[in-house]
Parts: structure tokens; C-alpha cells; sequence
């Protein structure tokens, strides 16, 4: 039992002294990650930014304790507006972090990368995590209105555009309907051209028949010869020079109305259905 109670002894100090080195050891980490960082930050300020980013990078590689390192290399990507490495470093910040007070930072820094990329929906959420982390901070408060206000304003915008498209797509279809519509118009007045090409012959012959129908009327109403002129009788089978006037003027108002009418028809055009004013 005795010896029981000393292995248990010997095992329980060897643990101590392990988890004492090991926490030595996280200690001196976090120190040099500490001082890298340190460095980091003043190169950054001297406008040396590729030293800084490897001192950064150092730095995180030696601590998942130091929070400040990839907050702070976050920071300098988000200056130079490489929004994208911005954005992986405030997360890995986010996800280290165990104080409220550097989630907040970490979270509302990521709602100002989606602002930037437009990105409104995300930006939301990101801001109601800082919020929920710091209720008290009014910046983030901001934020957050101003990422619902500008989603408010995207989803209009596109809810317009989308009215627009189904409007132009309705317009088009109804002119490619009108369009069709006018071909099928055309080809049927083509097929009825086709189908009776006597028809014009036979409307000159009765509009030749009408005109000698009105050759006879016109005859027959020649004026009387006046009082005091001598009369001449005609020869037989011999027209009088009033007769032949009379039927060349009646035959030139017959060829006049035909051509009139094979104008007119020349010029026949297809009926158009009528065009919407927008």
C-alpha cells in the first residue's frame, strides 16, 4: 500500500514538472510572438510593409495566444484594400479570440469587409455578432443600420431590374407576335394572288363592257344642232365629226378610269395591327 502511495506521489510530480515546462514553455512563445508582433507593428508604421507581414506571419506561427498578431495583420491587408486577406485574418482573430471585447473587434472589422465588397446581407450578421459580443459599442450600432439600409436598397433595385426584364421580354414577344402576324397576312394575300390569276383580265373586260354602255348613253344625249345651221345628213354607215369626238373623249375617260384603278390596286398594301404607345 505504502509503495502504492508513493508511485501515485512520483507519478503526480513528474506530471507537474511536464505541465510546468509546458507551460514555460507557452509562456516564452507568447513572449516571442509578443516582441514580433511588437516589430511588426513599428516597421508597419515606417511604411515598411513587407517586414512587417513576415514579422506578422513569425509571430502568429509562434502563439495561437497572441490575438493582437492577426488582428493587426488584418488591419494592415485592410489598408491596402486586400479586402479578401483582411477578411481571413479578422476571422482567425475571431476564432482565437476568448474575451468578448476582441470578438467584438474581430466581428465588427468583418462586417466593414462586406461593406466593402457589397456584400449587405453578410455584413448584417456580422454586425449583430459584434453587438452581441459589445451591446454598447454606437460605431457597430451604425454599422449595422447602415448595412440594413443598403441591403433595403439592393433588394429594390433589384426587384426593379427584374420588372424591367419581364417588360422588355413581354415587349418583344408581343412585336415578334405582330410580326409574325404580318408575314402570315402577306403570304395569304400572295396565295390568293396565285390562286386567281384570271381575275384581272375579267375585271378589265366589264369595266370595257360598262364603257360601252356609256358610249351609247353618250349618243344618244348629243345636242341638237342649233336654229339657223344648216343640218347635214350623214352618209350611210359614216359617223359625224361630233359623234367620233364624242366617243374619243368617252373612250379616254374609259382608259383613264381603268388605269386608275390598276394603280390603285398596284398600290395595295397589308394592313398592320396598331403599335402600343408606351
Amino acid at each position: 500500500m505504502r509503495k502504492f502511495a508513493l508511485y501515485i506521489l512520483l507519478v503526480t510530480g513528474i506530471c507537474l514538472r511536464a505541465q510546468d515546462k509546458n507551460d514555460a514553455d507557452q509562456q516564452k512563445a507568447l513572449q516571442r510572438s509578443t516582441n514580433l508582433t511588437w516589430e511588426a507593428n513599428k516597421e508597419l508604421s515606417e511604411n515598411d510593409f513587407v517586414g512587417a507581414e513576415a514579422d506578422y506571419r513569425r509571430a502568429i506561427s509562434q502563439s495561437t495566444e497572441n490575438i493582437a498578431a492577426p488582428y493587426n495583420l488584418g488591419n494592415a491587408y485592410y489598408n491596402r484594400s486586400s479586402f479578401s486577406e483582411a477578411f481571413g485574418r479578422f476571422k482567425q482573430a475571431g476564432e482565437l479570440a476568448e474575451e468578448k471585447g476582441d470578438k467584438h473587434k474581430a466581428f465588427h472589422n468583418m462586417g466593414n469587409v462586406f461593406m466593402k465588397n457589397k456584400e449587405y446581407e453578410k455584413a448584417v450578421e456580422a454586425y449583430k455578432d459584434a453587438l452581441r459580443n459589445n451591446p454598447d459599442d454606437e460605431e457597430t450600432r451604425y454599422n449595422l443600420a447602415l448595412a440594413k439600409e443598403m441591403l433595403k436598397k439592393e433588394k429594390e433595385n433589384q426587384k426593379n431590374e427584374d420588372n424591367q426584364d419581364n417588360q422588355e421580354q413581354q415587349d418583344q414577344k408581343e412585336q415578334n407576335q405582330d410580326q409574325q402576324d404580318n408575314q402570315g397576312q402577306q403570304e395569304q394575300d400572295q396565295n390568293k394572288e396565285e390562286q386567281d390569276p384570271n381575275q384581272e383580265g375579267d375585271q378589265e373586260k366589264e369595266e370595257n363592257k360598262e364603257g360601252q354602255g356609256e358610249e351609247k348613253q353618250e349618243q344618244q344625249k348629243q345636242p341638237e344642232q342649233q336654229e339657223g345651221e344648216p343640218k347635214q345628213k350623214p352618209r350611210p354607215n359614216q359617223l359625224s365629226p361630233e359623234q367620233i369626238k364624242n366617243l374619243l373623249e368617252a373612250m379616254q375617260n374609259e382608259e383613264k378610269k381603268v388605269q386608275e384603278k390598276m394603280d390603285a390596286k398596284k398600290v395595295k398594301g397589308v394592313k398592320l395591327k396598331n403599335v402600343k404607345d408606351w
